[in-house]
């Protein structure tokens, strides 16, 4: 069963009075349960189709239904909630809050979802990503590949559709990057999480089970 549907979607932005077009007619199908990677080079359209698979920006014309719901012609308001509910966020720099711990930070989700249970799901998910003895620890407190983790616990701890991951070993040496691969791995081979990864990193692409290639804004492979 498919969790992403995108069809013939064309993303046009107006730069004075010149139309830019970021992506030319993308199709793809991502099943439930994949672990694929999307990978071009600078200004292939990449991050826009990102953008458009995060719920961050809505097609210009085509379709995407995520998890069989059509969201592209959502206003703001219902992407904001489609976005906590079905998509879990993984950064390459992290975006956590400096003065906060662990623990709070992979509450946050939840208040904005308004879950009960919080912090025993929160403490179940910082335990599943191996961060069970880190939970009150703040930011400056862990290493880079520790605050990864909570990144990726805060992302799980809504049980979303998808995981999105924007260059997630981009700010990580390459131990704790291949620590952070592992981990994403487990996950999506124990739980069957879907996972897409946005990357530059040809080793990387190379761990996922598919990979799609953005040349000029279109699929190329």
């Amino acid at each position: 069963m498919n969790v992403i549907e995108i069809q013939d979607v064309k993303k046009i932005y107006q730069m004075g009075d010149t139309e830019v077009a970021a992506l030319r007619g993308v199709s793809l199908e991502i099943e439930r349960g994949e672990m694929v990677s999307i990978v071009g080079p600078s200004g292939s359209g990449k991050s826009t189709l990102m953008n458009i698979i995060g719920c961050l920006d809505q097609p210009s014309e085509g379709s995407y239904k995520l998890d069989d719901v059509d969201v592209s012609k959502m206003d703001d308001d219902q992407l904001a909630t489609i976005r906590n509910q079905k998509i879990g966020f993984v950064f390459q720099s992290f975006n956590l809050l400096p003065r906060t711990t662990a623990l709070d930070q992979v509450e946050l989700p939840m208040v904005y979802a308004g879950k009960a249970d919080r912090k025993k799901r929160a403490i179940d998910a910082l335990t599943q990503v191996g961060l069970g003895d880190r939970v009150h620890h703040r930011p400056n407190e862990l290493s880079g590949g520790q605050q990864q983790r909570v990144a990726i616990a805060r992302a799980l701890v809504n049980e979303p559709a998808i995981i999105l991951a924007d260059e997630p070993t981009g700010n990580l040496d390459s131990q704790s990057g291949e620590e952070i691969m592992n981990l994403f791995k487990k996950l999506h081979r124990e739980q069957g999480l879907t996972v897409i990864m946005v990357t530059h990193d040809p080793d990387v692409a190379a761990q996922t089970e598919r990979v799609i290639r953005v040349k000029d804004g279109r699929v190329a492979a």
